[in-house]
């Protein structure tokens, strides 16, 4: 979309509203305390670290986090999904929709929070892509990843998932007694078909040798759609 498109006859996308998304390593399904807490916690329970740059957590007992998940969430205008490695066949992450502003068609992911055996993984990566790809085809026109700025993990994941770097908003927050500097990123619906031929291509099973071992790195296939790169995102 053209940014001299003519918006007088917008038409808001829907609000994300799915049960799942299925993909080839990875399942996401709408976040439930009774289905999803006991692996999820389980998953967490290897490194409190994960727990570092989020604004609640870790979670000493299963009460605790299951609490948390039946929060009042859609109050705060957010949707969260659980993230089950087929290959594994256990939920070991969370990510949510939020900020969703539909009549302007923007939208953003975080909560991001995958335990370590999640991590750089396939289905992590699909996760990600199954999130980006419903939101690009509902008709949303920009989506969003906002990290700590102290966050370097978080940056550079933003960049191989082809999020364009757009900037720090100094002493954005407090978080857990801490300043918060944010970090802004950003996609936008033109980038989309060359991102998601990105992505069709690392994940394709002829992408990895026997050993499971990319051939083809993301960051090389989307580093040629970024507008601009993080400088302290390595």
């Amino acid at each position: 979309m053209s940014d001299k498109a003519d918006l007088s006859a917008w038409v808001g996308p829907d609000y994300p509203d799915f049960p799942t998304l299925q993909g080839r390593y990875a399942r996401l399904e709408r976040l439930r305390a009774d289905r999803h807490s006991a692996d999820l916690f389980r998953a967490n329970s290897e490194s409190d670290a994960i727990w570092d740059y989020l604004p609640y957590g870790p979670f000493r007992r299963l009460e605790a986090y299951q609490d948390w998940i039946n929060r009042d969430w859609a109050g705060q205008n957010t949707v969260f999904y659980a993230v089950k490695d087929l290959e594994k066949g256990h939920f070991s992450g969370v990510a949510s929709y939020l900020r969703i502003k539909p009549q302007i068609g923007v939208i953003e992911v975080g909560h991001i929070n995958f335990s370590p055996a999640l991590q750089r993984s396939r289905a992590a990566t699909e996760a990600m892509y199954l999130m980006m790809r419903w939101v690009f085809e509902a008709g949303y026109r920009r989506y969003e990843w906002k990290c700590d700025a102290a966050n370097r993990a978080s940056r550079a994941a933003a960049q191989r998932l082809g999020f364009s770097y757009e900037g720090i908003f100094r002493q954005a927050a407090i978080v857990k007694g801490r300043n918060r500097d944010t970090a802004w990123f950003a996609m936008i619906d033109r980038e989309w078909p060359a991102l998601n031929a990105a992505f069709q291509h690392w994940l394709s099973p002829e992408n990895f040798d026997t050993r499971g071992r990319q051939i083809k790195s993301l960051s090389d296939l989307t580093c040629g759609v970024l507008v601009a790169k993080d400088p302290q995102a390595g």
